[in-house]
């Protein structure tokens, strides 16, 4: 059976688990991190002192989008891991371009989600809006000209910017019109997984 160590609050957790629905993994997560901390048999098993952290019957794994990846090509066929390599790409890019956007974004959730009223750099939440605003019309781009950032149907691509786009869409920040990017949110908002792992309260 499928263990995840690290809390739901984690957008790098909520990855993992919303896509282990989505495969049809029956999974148990544990609270690591954060307000829960990590023990000694816990970094251990990853020694970054990150989260998340799996174990599939028997494989250890750390970096969440190496995790979707495994997971992907362990359990999810075709559907989730085509064989084409050029087919495959389509979303793994988007996989790899959150890692920027994540950036981008950094300041607007800490400040907002993380931090008293009193303590709020609202220098900092407008660049970090400006920036986010900025990736995201990138993205609305894309998803002019296809249904889901993998492609015509919905893939592991579409896992880690459906999760911050979660977050986006929930900061206290202006945001411009992205009228395809709204309306992919609108259809990941109707999948169960990510109603259930994704669409929690900030934390």
């Amino acid at each position: 059976m499928l263990t995840i160590w690290g809390r739901l609050n984690s957008h790098n957790v909520k990855k993992v688990a919303w896509f282990a629905v989505e495969l049809g993994l029956p999974f148990e997560r544990r609270d690591v991190g954060g307000q829960f901390g990590m023990d000694a048999a816990y970094l251990a098993k990853n020694p970054n002192a990150l989260i998340p952290t799996i174990d599939d019957d028997g494989v250890t794994l750390w970096e969440s989008n190496a995790i979707l990846r495994y997971l992907a090509a362990r359990h999810g066929g075709t559907r989730f891991w085509p064989t084409d390599p050029a087919a495959r790409a389509v979303g793994d890019k988007w996989m790899d371009w959150q890692t920027g956007y994540a950036d981008a974004q950094r300041d607007a959730f800490l400040n907002l989600v993380r931090r008293t009223p009193e303590a709020r750099d609202a220098a900092a939440i407008a660049a970090s809006a400006a920036a986010s605003a900025k990736q995201m019309a990138i993205l609305d781009e894309a998803l002019s000209r296809t249904p889901w950032l993998s492609g015509a149907a919905f893939g592991i691509g579409d896992i880690p910017m459906g999760v911050y786009v979660y977050t986006y869409f929930s900061l206290a920040i202006e945001r411009p019109s992205l009228p395809h990017v709204e309306h992919w949110y609108a259809r990941l908002k109707m999948r169960p997984g990510y109603a259930g792992q994704v669409m929690i309260p900030l934390t």
